[in-house]
This record gives structure tokens, C-alpha cells and sequence, in this order.
């Protein structure tokens, strides 16, 4: 089996720790490699690392930095099927959706690329004659990256991409379900020509990890998506440091009686299952409105029987397998709360037999908002259908949950539509499309319990940039703000 290393300060070494850990494949529950079990003193390393590379990147100018991305964009996709089957093996997703994934970072380093000619600040006026005033936007310093699993290529790129451009040094940790695709996403910045230092890779644990870059005091910025019991400790945890959270969310597919039930069926089965329901995104609510309920009941519950498992390399594969087995066990124990809260189970609801991390995908109704697996993230292949008598009160559940990140109505009503944008508290509503499928030029996150971060897009850059405020007095006197003012 390989063995990887740690990359710090421009080498490729192993942990002090002398210990290792296997990433597996979810499908087959076989090991794809080892890789080192780092520990505070490695994230030390690197931390001194990204600091002493820190002033010449800074000093770097912009376009030059975004020819690295350009670069990176290049070679992900003269790679784009190798690394598409990786994810596949290593995360579990079916092969279409890994290629989106790694589609998504090429196109992410292509826009930020084109960063690196704009870095936008603002002019205005001056209160006093003679005097200028503008903004520009400096980077954070060293930011500490923290990825999930489920988009193994796609988010470090999210992340990546515009600190480096805004002239940040990086710190990756990526998670410990799939550090390979992390190590392969680092190797190809270093093909870029990412200098030595400049971007650094640490895995292992979060407890010690994580803790050590999230507490580090020459760490000025973290970027973490994950878990909100993660994300809550971090911010807790992080003091001074500019932080960017997306913790997940409980999102919901209204569906009105004037719907094309066709296309919103075709909406809700690829929102809920697609990735076997492993994205924050993810539709695990529809909320079915005055008389379509029956019918939607019908419809999903035909679909939902439908699905294949399998592997994600076969193309006979509608739903991969979950990324390991405590997210089999996790998506278990709510099936068993929904029938104890007295939800009607339709379809699925059980692991099947064999290897592999599968559970089928599963399909309650009778749900009300008050139940858990209506008001909790369960992060698999498992949905509930809630009914409401009107729109504002599809409105009203759909707001009831405490995550708010993504949303979707489905209605040929163009101001029941509108009065959904404007009601629904979310950072993202479809009209007529399912909760996923977010593009990279369009801001990114949520409200509540989700977090406050937007990524991705014009927004992206905030999260790696500071604004200062620049003020040129070229009166060649004293002029006092506010108080020499008439």
C-alpha cells in the first residue's frame, strides 16, 4: 500500500509523530493508502513556513500570482478524469458527479485567476479640499484551510484559489476520509509553480490538527467547512482571527399544486440523493402544498425504489456508498427516530448486506416539522415529505429549522415565486430547480446556524482580504476631520 507524506516548507516529510492512518475506499472498505498522522508540532512547521514565504508572496504582484491558477486550471483539466476516479475511490460519489467536482476547480481557478487583474477597491470623495480617499484590499497573512470530504477537490480549490491570488500563505488540512485527493490537489499547485512555503499540507486529526492551526497566534485567518459543532468550537477557539464558517444546513423544496411535477420531481430525486445525499446542500425536505401532496407521494416513492446501488465507477450506478461507516450507523439511527416519532416510512430505511458503506435511499412521509428528522441534518440519502395547506405556511416550515443555506420552490406562479425569494431565509433560492448546482461566479453560504461566510464569486475574496482605508492629504496643511468642516 502507499504511504504519503506531510508537505512543509517546500518537502515532502513524514510527521514527528512516527504514525500513520489509512484512507479506504467507502465502496469496498479496502485501504487506498497511508498517510501521516500529523500533530501540533508539525502544524508548527508549517505555520513557520507559510510565515517566512509570506513577504515575497505579498510582494508578488497580483497577475503574477493569478498565472499559478491559470496554470493549476490547466492541469486539472489535463487530469480531470484521473482525478475524477479518484474522488470516486476515495470519496464515493458516482464518476458523473466526481468529474463535476473536479470541474468545478478548474473553474474556480479560472475566475480567480481573473482576479488578479481587478482585486477591486473603492474611490470616494473627501470631506475636505485637497485630500484623497480610497480603499485597497491587503491579504490576511497565514490562513488555515480545514476541508470536509465531500467535495475532496472542489472546496480546498474554493479556498485555495483566492488566498493565494489575494496574496495569502496557506495551511491545508484536509479531512482524514480523503487526504489522497487532498495530496494530489497540493501536488498539482506545486506543478503550477506555487514557491516553496507558500502552501503547506498537514492531515491528521482535527483534535490535533485543527485545535493546533485554529489556536495558532501567527494564523490569522481560518476557513473551515464541516460540522457545526466543529465550526462553533472554532470560533470560539480563534479569538482575533478573521474566520469563515459554512456549517451545513436542512434544506427544503417547496412544491405548489400549479408545479410541472415532472420537472420537480426530477429536482427533488437528484437534490436528495445525488452524492447519497452528502452535501450541505442537499434536499432533505419537500414540503408539499394544498393538493399536490398525493401525488408527489406517488411520484418520489416510484423514483425513490428505483435508485441503483453500487459503486461509483459503475455506470449502472445511480447512489454511491457513504463515506465510512459511522455515517451508515448516524443515517440509521434517524430512520429508527423517524418511526418512533410516528413518520411513515415508504422506501428504504436499511443498509444493505455485503461491503461497502451503502445504505438505501430512504423516503418518509407523514412528517411533521416538530420531528428531528425534519429539523436535523442527517447528511444521507434520506427524505422527508411535509405537507402545508398554503404557501406562507410552506414558508413558515421551511423556515422553522435553525440551518438556512439553501432553498427551492417549484411553482409557474412568477409572485408566489418572488414572495419565496423574499420570505425564505436562506443565502440561496432556486425557483425551479433543485437545492444543489451552485455555479463558482455566484457567492456562496448561508444565514443561522449555517454561518455568515459567502464563497466563491465576487464575495470570495472577502474572506482573504482586509480593507484599508488610504487617505492622501495633499493640501499641505492641517485638515482635521469633522471639525474643520463648515
Amino acid at each position: 500500500m502507499p504511504a504519503f507524506k506531510l508537505y512543509i516548507g517546500g518537502k515532502w516529510v513524514p510527521s514527528g509523530s512516527g504514525q500513520t492512518f489509512a484512507s479506504l475506499n467507502p465502496a469496498t472498505e479496502r485501504p487506498i493508502g497511508r498517510f501521516q498522522k500529523g500533530t501540533a508540532a508539525d502544524v508548527e512547521k508549517a505555520v513557520a513556513a507559510a510565515e517566512k514565504a509570506l513577504p515575497r508572496w505579498q510582494e508578488t504582484p497580483p497577475p503574477v500570482r493569478a498565472r499559478v491558477l491559470y496554470k493549476a486550471a490547466t492541469l486539472l483539466r489535463q487530469r480531470k478524469e484521473e482525478l475524477a476516479r479518484l474522488v470516486t475511490t476515495e470519496m464515493g460519489k458516482v464518476l458523473p458527479e466526481a468529474r463535476g467536482d473536479v470541474q468545478e476547480a478548474i473553474d474556480t481557478a479560472e475566475y480567480f485567476a481573473g482576479e488578479g487583474r481587478r482585486l477591486f477597491g473603492t474611490t470616494t470623495t473627501s470631506e475636505l479640499p485637497d485630500k484623497f480617499a480610497m480603499t485597497i484590499r491587503v491579504p490576511v497573512g497565514v490562513v488555515g484551510l480545514i476541508t470536509p470530504w465531500n467535495f475532496p477537490i472542489a472546496i480546498p480549490s474554493w479556498k485555495a484559489f483566492p488566498a493565494l491570488v489575494c496574496g495569502n500563505t496557506i495551511v491545508l488540512k484536509p479531512s482524514s476520509d480523503t487526504p489522497l485527493c487532498a495530496t494530489r490537489f497540493v501536488e498539482i499547485l506545486l506543478e503550477a509553480g506555487v514557491p516553496p512555503g507558500v502552501v503547506n499540507l498537514v492531515t491528521g486529526p482535527g483534535e490535533d490538527v485543527g485545535d493546533a492551526l485554529v489556536t495558532h497566534p501567527a494564523v490569522r485567518g481560518i476557513s473551515f467547512t464541516g460540522h457545526g459543532t466543529t465550526g462553533e468550537s472554532i470560533a470560539k477557539k480563534a479569538g482575533t482571527k478573521k474566520v469563515g464558517l459554512e456549517m451545513g444546513g436542512k434544506n427544503g423544496i417547496i412544491i405548489l399544486p400549479d408545479a410541472d411535477l415532472a420537472l420537480a420531481e426530477d429536482g427533488v430525486v437528484w437534490g436528495a440523493y445525488g452524492t447519497a445525499g452528502q452535501r450541505c446542500t442537499a434536499a432533505s425536505r419537500v414540503i408539499a402544498v394544498g393538493s399536490s401532496v398525493k401525488e408527489v407521494e406517488r411520484r418520489l416513492a416510484a423514483r425513490t425504489r428505483a435508485l441503483r446501488l453500487g459503486p461509483g465507477l459503475l455506470p449502472t450506478t445511480d447512489v454511491g456508498p457513504l463515506i465510512n461507516r459511522q455515517a451508515v450507523e448516524k443515517t440509521h439511527r434517524y430512520t429508527e427516530v423517524g418511526k418512533a416519532e410516528g413518520a411513515k416510512l415508504l422506501v428504504g430505511g436499511s443498509p444493505p448486506v455485503g461491503k461497502g458503506f451503502f445504505y438505501r435511499p430512504t423516503l418518509f412521509t407523514g412528517v411533521t416539522p416538530d420531528m428531528r428528522i425534519a429539523r436535523e441534518e442527517i447528511f444521507g440519502p434520506s427524505l422527508s415529505i411535509l405537507h402545508a395547506p398554503t404557501l406562507d405556511d410552506a414558508i413558515d416550515i421551511m423556515n422553522s429549522v435553525e440551518y438556512g443555506l439553501s432553498s427551492a420552490i417549484y411553482t409557474r406562479d412568477v409572485r408566489a415565486a418572488f414572495r419565496a425569494i423574499a420570505r425564505i431565509q436562506a443565502g440561496i433560492t432556486y425557483v425551479n430547480a433543485s437545492t444543489i448546482g451552485a455555479e463558482v461566479h455566484l457567492p456562496f453560504g448561508g444565514v443561522k446556524g449555517t454561518g455568515h461566510t459567502r464563497e466563491a464569486g465576487w464575495t470570495g475574496l472577502d474572506e482573504f482580504t482586509h480593507v484599508k482605508t488610504v487617505y492622501v492629504d495633499y493640501s499641505g496643511k492641517l485638515q482635521r476631520a469633522q471639525i474643520d468642516v463648515e
